[in-house]
Parts: structure tokens; sequence; C-alpha cells
């Protein structure tokens, strides 16, 4: 049975770390919190409700696809767009197509930018590669204007972050959300994290400098991996509430080996 995603893809090997998949959405709720049809995120009033709880929610999405067969990580698909269309019917409007095109693109810079701040730098290859994974993501739910390739992908990529970013009320509630379900010293590690991997335009718009105070901390990060002692830091850094879903990020790990 075919997958989704073929076995050695670098893709798995992003998608098997939890460590990665945190910076991937601790970066992509920065800039979720920025884009103009952020109020579709509130429409429901899950977001303001559990931001955290939602994360590993689309967490889960993600996984089920890179994870599954092509016909399982087909109905994922499916399955997304369907109770996207039933939000469009309570609210009565439709989603942008711009606002889909930028949830995978999120998705693809943060791939890309997490997997290189705590591995190594990808080759041209593996990044066509993890375009490629999402492209498909999008054709599957009928998004046009996709590019192509990562190289065609990366100019339109630019423009979507200086025309569909804006700080606005929504923006502000939603890190006042972050700050309350994680706490004052849990929210501010994320937004250093953050630093570390959203584009020039996010930080301007957050009023983000240049340096984080991660940076030299990395690499004892890093040293803690080989230690297994990663765990840890990760139960510290998070909610207890949430340490059940961090585990189970895990699990997946040996599969992208």
């Amino acid at each position: 049975m075919p997958f989704f995603v073929e076995h050695n893809s670098i893709v798995r090997k992003i998608w098997g770390k939890s460590d990665t998949i945190l910076f991937i959405f601790g970066g992509a709720a920065a800039e979720f919190a920025l884009n103009k049809a952020v109020d579709w995120l509130y429409f429901t009033g899950k977001l303001p409700a559990d931001p955290i709880g939602r994360l590993f929610s689309t967490v889960r999405y993600a996984r089920e696809i890179v994870f599954s067969s092509t016909d399982e990580a087909n109905k994922t698909i499916d399955r997304m767009q369907h109770i996207h269309v039933a939000v469009e019917q309570s609210r009565g409007a439709a989603i942008p197509d711009w606002a889909y095109r930028d949830v995978l693109f999120m998705l693809i810079h943060y791939s890309i930018a997490s997997y290189e701040l705590l591995e190594r730098k990808m080759s041209d290859k593996e990044k066509e590669e993890v375009h490629h994974v999402f492209y498909r993501v999008g054709a599957r739910m009928g998004l046009k204007d996709l590019p192509l390739t990562y190289i065609e992908w990366l100019p339109v990529r630019n423009a979507h972050l200086m025309e569909d970013l804006q700080k606005s009320n929504y923006s502000i509630d939603l890190f006042k959300q972050y700050k309350k379900h994680l706490g004052a010293l849990r929210f501010k590690v994320l937004m250093e994290a953050q630093k570390l991997v959203v584009p020039d335009r996010v930080k301007i718009l957050l009023n983000y400098s240049k340096h984080s105070f991660l940076s030299p901390i990395l690499p004892i990060y890093k040293i803690s991996r080989l230690l297994k002692l990663d765990g840890l830091i990760k139960n510290i850094l998070l909610p207890p509430k949430y340490q059940a879903q961090i585990n189970q990020l895990d699990v997946v790990d040996n599969l992208a080996e």
C-alpha cells in the first residue's frame, strides 16, 4: 500500500520529532495571530478558548497525513475540508482561498526553518520535497494558484507575507490567550522561540528583536537530546495537562529514523 509520504522522506524526519513540531507550531502561532483571516479562527470560539489544545489538534491532522497511506491521508484531508465547509456554512461566507494557501505556506516555511534550527541545513532537493508534500495537500483540497515548485513558491510566499499580515485586535487578544494558558514564564520562552524561526516581516509586526536569548542555549539543548534529557526540559516548558500529548509526539520518532 503506497504511503502519502515515503518512509525515507525528510518530511517524515521533520514531523517525527516532537521538538521540531513544537517549533513549527510555535512559529505558526505567531504568524496565525497576524493573518488578516484570523477572525475565522475566532468564529467558533475554540481557538481563543484553548489555543494550545487546538495546536495539538492541528498536529494530529498533519501527522495523520504524513504517516498514513495515500488513501488514509486523502481521507484526512477531505475530513479537514468538510470541517471548513461546515464553518463556512455556519457563517454564511467563504474562507478566502489565499487564507488556505497561507496555512500551507506556513507549514512549508516552519517545517524547513525548525529542522534547520535543530538539526542541519537542508539541501534544495529536501526543501523541494517538503514543498511537494504540502502542494499535494493543497491540490487535494482544490486550492488554486499553488506554486508548482519550491523555487516558484519563494516569491509567492514573500508576497503573501507582505499582503496578508497585519497586527490587529485579534492578534493582541490571541497573544493574551497564549499567555493566559501558558503562564508568564512559558509565554516568554514561546516568544523567544518564535524569534528563531519566524520571517523578518513577522518580527517587525510583533516588534520582536532580531536576537533571542535561546540562541546560546540551543547547543546545550541539542546535547540534552543525546543524553535523553530533552523530555524533561519539554515537560518543564509546557503545562502538565499537555504532557501526554507531548509524549505521543515522540511515539512516531522511530518511524522517522
